[in-house]
């Protein structure tokens, strides 16, 4: 009986909440962890090796919803993700709802994993994600088909743009846009691409025909820039020297500068040089040009769609899918086989000129063959 007892003394214990109470969060305190949950956001994102380009598009996505909603985006629930995507972006570009739809939820697994407890006790709120299965933004696996224009309306787009160059009011904006969009069409540059080009990579010694050192080419699945050389075919050498000669120096930089832009901006730089050109410019200027000169393409030509006809026209000339892949700066063939669109009569082109090549082959033989 004296032990039962003495376990039943032992038994009856006092349990000490030893949690520190914490004064309510302030206004200062909830603005300095947002910015610090942000930066750390950043950061872990650094850490698991994707380029800048991808972590700096995550950042603007997430910025456009926090300027939306008016709030922490830890407070955002299911029901104001409704309304963001059911009414907000209700008719934006089914690509767009889809990225920023991606980049809250990266967000909110970080928050999770990172910030959960620090959230809860600052604010009481559980951080859950408010994107669920039933607002998710819906999308098919492959993106939507960008069927080019064909080489007869490029043609006259830029035979029309060529002819502007004798009459606009600012040449060289106008010049450097015309030729940046030519490098798409003819050599497939991305815009971004473009945009980040130095001066100094204009290799005119390389190769046969002179190549563009691309330092800033897309990785694949968000890994770093893929360098690649640039081969100058497509008469593309030709529009580069003409622009360097005739246009570049009137932006009125130094081009002993190192670092210094092939396609420059009208706007200085702090430092007084000339910045370079940003890919809206350029995206705006090709719109422009096609509502004037192409307007059955108006408001559908895009740098991307440039760089899908570069992919076709080059195929359909004879070039291989692989050299087409090194061209474009493609990592996967599938990849590049999205590009190539070939026309109706395809095949029965293909199928006359092997007739052709075989005609010629027996012709030959036939002419070495001794009576």
């Amino acid at each position: 009986m004296k032990v039962k007892a003495r376990w039943l003394e032992l038994a009856l214990a006092v349990v000490k909440d030893l949690r520190v109470a914490r004064a309510p969060a302030t206004v200062d305190d909830l603005e300095a962890l947002e910015t610090d949950v942000l930066a750390g956001f950043v950061l872990a994102r650094a850490a698991a090796g994707l380029s800048d380009g991808t972590i700096s598009s995550d950042v603007v996505h997430l910025e456009q919803v926090r300027a939306w909603f008016g709030r922490p985006l830890w407070e955002m629930g299911p029901a104001d993700a409704d309304a963001y995507f059911g009414k907000a972006l209700r008719g934006v570009a089914k690509g767009t709802r889809l990225a920023r739809a991606q980049a809250i939820k990266t967000f909110f697994l970080f928050l999770e994993l990172r910030h959960k407890v620090e959230i809860h006790q600052m604010t009481g709120r559980v951080v859950e994600c408010p994107i669920d299965e039933m607002n998710r933004p819906r999308g098919g696996a492959q993106g939507k088909l960008r069927i080019p224009p064909t080489v007869e309306q490029v043609g006259r787009l830029f035979a029309g743009w060529r002819q502007e160059l004798t009459t606009c009011r600012k040449f060289a904006p106008t010049a450097r846009n015309y030729t940046a969009c030519r490098l798409m069409s003819a050599v497939g540059l991305r815009v971004n691409e473009a945009c980040k080009l130095d001066l100094a990579d204009l290799k005119w010694d390389l190769g046969r025909f002179g190549k563009l050192h691309v330092r800033h080419g897309k990785g694949a699945r968000g890994s770093g820039p893929r360098e690649r050389m640039v081969p100058l075919i497509n008469n593309a050498a030709a529009t580069l020297r003409w622009f360097v000669e005739d246009v570049w120096g009137q932006f009125g930089d130094d081009h002993t500068r190192p670092g210094v832009a092939l396609l420059l901006s009208e706007r200085k730089n702090t430092d007084g040089s000339v910045a370079r050109v940003g890919d809206e410019t350029l995206r705006a200027a090709l719109a422009k040009a096609a509502a004037a000169h192409l307007p059955e393409w108006a408001d559908v030509l895009t740098p991307h769609v440039l760089r899908h006809f570069c992919a076709s026209q080059l195929y359909q000339q004879g070039m291989d899918l692989i050299a087409i892949q090194q061209l474009l700066g493609h990592a996967w063939i599938a990849t590049t086989m999205k590009y190539v669109h070939v026309t109706g009569t395809h095949v029965e082109d293909a199928w006359a000129a092997g007739q052709q090549r075989a005609a010629a082959r027996l012709t030959g033989l036939g002419k070495g063959v001794t009576p």
